[in-house]
């Protein structure tokens, strides 16, 4: 038995996926066809979007939130998992990804359960706690501009229900976090979340090697 996580070799990756991944035919044209793209090191790994997913249906989830879409392979994972009268309400900026993810959301038959909102997340997740949602949201999904993860968990903890729970994506970072010579922006915001999420009162926490790194965070 190992004491420490298994490194996955590219053999030993492909085993896992063939014999636990289940994508519709959906998801793995999207996942395809996002792959073909230039910013497609910004989509989520299919065994992410599973384990997601799971995570759902595992806490009962009906109402999610996402902070940042790409093109909707995330959100779509989530809104495949949740019930007929499940909404996830879903943040980013960019029209261009967000159109091609309502495309593949229309496709699967999904894109009733998903309310999109095209504007800085920050400004979304303001509006949403002037309207009243505090402690109301079971899920969410962080998985935007690094820089403003701070920020995105504060808003999120508020907006989460107790017993709620947070995925946090990219805490890992490639393993930039764990060099102390890299101090690029992006990768300090992480690092400091990091620390501060091992040491916040309010909050039970893991974080797992799924993909590049993926925190869970509890709400107390």
């Amino acid at each position: 038995m190992s004491s420490r996580t298994l490194n996955l070799t590219e053999q030993l990756y492909q085993y896992l996926l063939d014999v636990s991944v289940k994508e519709t035919a959906v998801q793995k044209t999207l996942r395809i066809a996002t792959q073909g793209m230039q910013q497609s090191n910004m989509q989520i790994a299919p065994e992410q979007g599973q384990f997601m997913a799971f995570l759902v249906k595992l806490t009962g989830a009906r109402k999610c939130l996402e902070i940042g879409v790409f093109t909707g392979y995330s959100a779509l994972s989530v809104a495949q998992a949740l019930p007929a009268d499940g909404k996830i309400i879903a943040c980013d900026v960019n029209q261009e990804w967000t159109d091609m993810a309502r495309t593949y959301w229309r496709n699967a038959g999904v894109e009733k359960k998903i309310d999109l909102r095209i504007a800085p997340a920050i400004e979304t997740l303001q509006q949403l706690l002037d309207d009243g949602g505090q402690s109301s949201f079971d899920f969410a999904f962080i998985d935007a501009d690094k820089t403003n993860y701070d920020r995105y968990y504060e808003s999120t903890l508020r907006l989460l229900r107790s017993g709620g729970l947070i995925v946090i994506d990219n805490t890992l970072w490639g393993g930039d976090v764990a060099n102390i010579r890299v101090q690029d922006e992006d990768t300090r915001a992480i690092r400091e979340l990091n620390k501060k999420l091992l040491n916040d009162r309010r909050v039970d926490m893991t974080l797992l090697p799924v993909a590049d790194g993926l925190t869970l965070v509890r709400k107390l």
